[in-house]
């Protein structure tokens, strides 16, 4: 197929295109559609993890291995996903394998501790130099909702510190986001006395805690780089300011490091030079299993020391056998070198495709911003500053691809599905995390995909 140039027509042009798409994925995967019609009928959605739901169904996966989904359909695809970060080791690796199946062995629900969890617990402390107490939580919701509570508790002598900084975009679980909120619509964040930045805004970020009554500010919470938020990294300059911040202000500063601690195994934290005061993981770190953690500074964890603390912290699954098996074997995978060696492979990746965007001279003219696009001036035609239509932005293993203009939501669309029919399983927002079991051969196939969908669409890709 030709280039597409832009007209009047555009619009109609990527509706017929992604109509025509839509009707081609419900022909494909009968099987998944009947799947969610059917799950429809006990879950809201046919859901139970909002993420999960695309347009105009999501595909139901009955096996993985390796880098590889197949579907209920028979259709396998590559990886890209890698489970939101989570899937780092690929699918069924067999050494994760050989550790839940000791731990099956063994039993599990002791309602007791098992020589395991210090095992890992040593291992994240070794690894993160933040780090030097850890607990245990079962996701990095909880990570994130436990050090805040944390954040909390140090200021309890000084009731007017209730303040938590978080920033536009931000995602640290289900019930902290940085999303405005409005008193005509409901939200399920903690309701925390939060307010809101702007991320790398330096400037607007001074100015708003300057305004802050005296002595209120009681936390800091920050991604490295913004992961649900489209893989903005964070700018040094940023993210110093923020520590020069919290000291001022005597608050808490907060990385939370559930996605970016892969991005260098002892974490962005160590990358940037900059020491929080409490770190929150997740994701990989449990070997693929349910896991959270939080931990940081021994005086502010000792709070949680059943001897002699004022914190109680219980949880039924926090030590579960499982996700400490799977997370010591998961430690003994992610060796230094295996992970320079994923990142790498990821900052190469993204290379190959500011390449391929900048040879269809789809960047010319235009700013690739460093925060996520919440004013949508914009996307407009007449805006002298515009993005470029089609950019990425990420960190070794971790990226997205974007869209901006008015054509954005549809462009999106039709990306998604080219990728799909290109055998590439990605998020529908563009977000990709590779896994150790992505090689050269794939990563060129994806790279492949993406100029085969740029030479279709570089008219209306270009402002």
């Amino acid at each position: 197929m030709g280039s597409i140039s832009v007209s009047p027509t555009t619009q109609t042009t990527l509706q017929t295109a992604l109509n025509q798409a839509l009707t081609s994925y419900t022909t494909t995967h009968p099987l998944s559609k009947k799947s969610h019609d059917e799950a429809c009928q006990y879950m809201p959605g046919g859901n139970t993890r909002t993420v999960l739901h695309t347009t105009p169904f999501p595909l139901t996966i009955s096996s993985a291995r390796s880098c590889h989904l197949t579907t209920i359909d028979a259709h396998t695809y590559v990886d890209f996903l890698g489970e939101y970060t989570a899937g780092i080791y690929g699918h069924s690796h067999p050494s994760i394998r050989a550790a839940i199946e000791t731990a099956m062995n063994r039993g599990w629900n002791y309602g007791a501790h098992s020589a395991i969890e210090q095992t890992l617990a040593k291992s994240i402390c070794t690894r993160f130099p933040t780090i030097q107490k850890v607990r245990f939580v079962n996701s990095g919701t909880e990570a994130n909702m436990m050090a805040l509570a944390t954040a909390l508790a140090v200021a309890h002598d000084t009731p007017s510190k209730t303040k938590i900084l978080i920033f536009e975009k931000a995602y640290h679980g289900s019930t902290i986001s940085g999303k405005p909120t409005s008193p005509s619509k409901p939200t399920i964040n903690l309701p925390h006395d939060f307010i809101l930045a702007k991320y790398n805004d330096i400037e607007g970020t001074n100015h708003l805690i300057s305004s802050l009554p005296p002595n209120s500010l009681a936390a800091i919470l920050v991604e490295p780089m913004l992961g649900s938020g489209g893989c903005y990294p964070a700018t040094p300059s940023f993210l110093s300011t923020l520590r020069h911040l919290a000291n001022e202000q005597n608050a808490l500063l907060i990385f939370d490091e559930v996605m970016t601690s892969r991005l260098s195994y002892h974490g962005l934290a160590h990358t940037y030079n900059i020491t929080p005061d409490l770190t929150t993981l997740g994701k990989y770190l449990g070997g693929g299993m349910s896991f959270g953690a939080f931990g940081g500074r021994d005086e502010i964890m000792s709070l949680f020391d059943p001897r002699t603390g004022t914190l109680d912290h219980p949880g039924t699954f926090n030590n579960n056998v499982f996700s400490m098996h799977a997370g010591v074997a998961g430690s003994q995978i992610l060796t230094v070198e295996v992970l320079d060696e994923l990142n790498e492979r990821g900052d190469r990746m993204r290379s190959a495709i500011e390449d391929v965007l900048r040879a269809h001279k789809l960047y010319e003219g235009c700013t690739v911003p460093d925060a996520p696009l919440t004013d949508d001036s914009v996307h407009r035609i007449d805006n002298p500053n515009h993005p470029p239509k089609m950019f990425v932005k990420g960190v070794g293993s971790l990226m997205c691809v974007h869209f901006a203009g008015p054509e954005r939501e549809m462009l999106g669309g039709l990306f998604w599905h080219h990728m799909l029919d290109s055998g590439i399983y990605l998020a529908q927002r563009g977000f990709v995390a590779l896994s150790i079991e992505i090689g050269e051969e794939e990563v060129r196939r994806f790279v492949g995909a993406v100029e085969g969908f740029v030479g279709v669409w570089e008219g209306v890709l270009r402002w």
